[in-house]
């Protein structure tokens, strides 16, 4: 097995003596979604969380980290940011302004640190997995360690399923 390289993201959480593994996966181009990372690691997909960025129309950009079956609730990610209404940001936008390419975007490590709001289920685990700052990297990692070193606002992020 070759080494490994480390993304800005890994050397980040080394600079603050953040322990974490790096899990490479296998990438399918065609599916860059959360489900198919769990599969390919035969974790749960609970654990799975993906990075979305958002801008309010007061803050301006902002950060969800959400379970990767699940969708953002655009009403509750603007309440929590102090928003009226935001929205997902177009996928032209997200490399230029975060250093990272769909399918690979990092909560850790972004050209400029945006406020980061993580769903409320993330405390529920021991470890979590996030993307490491490219495609087919995933970090493997304590969610607390997660949450100090973007200092996230855990709060509630997702559409509920009971209606």
């Amino acid at each position: 097995m070759g080494k490994t390289n480390k993304t800005n993201a890994a050397r980040l959480l080394d600079q603050h003596k953040i322990s974490y593994e790096l899990i490479p996966y296998e990438v399918n181009e065609n599916d860059l979604g959360a489900q198919h990372i769990a599969d390919v690691l035969g974790e749960n997909i609970e654990q799975v969380f993906k990075t979305l960025v958002l801008h309010g129309d007061r803050s301006g950009y902002f950060v969800c980290v959400i379970p990767g079956a699940e969708e953002v609730d655009l009403k509750k990610a603007a309440k929590a940011t102090g928003n009226k209404k935001c929205d997902l940001i177009p996928m032209k936008e997200l490399l230029p302004l975060t250093g990272y390419i769909r399918g690979g975007c990092s909560p850790v490590g972004m050209k400029k640190p945006f406020p980061t709001f993580m769903h409320s289920s993330i405390g529920s685990y021991n470890h979590v997995y996030v993307s490491a700052g490219i495609r087919g990297l995933q970090f493997k990692i304590d969610p607390q360690d997660l949450i100090n070193i973007t200092k996230a606002t855990v709060c509630d992020l997702t559409a509920s399923h009971e209606e």
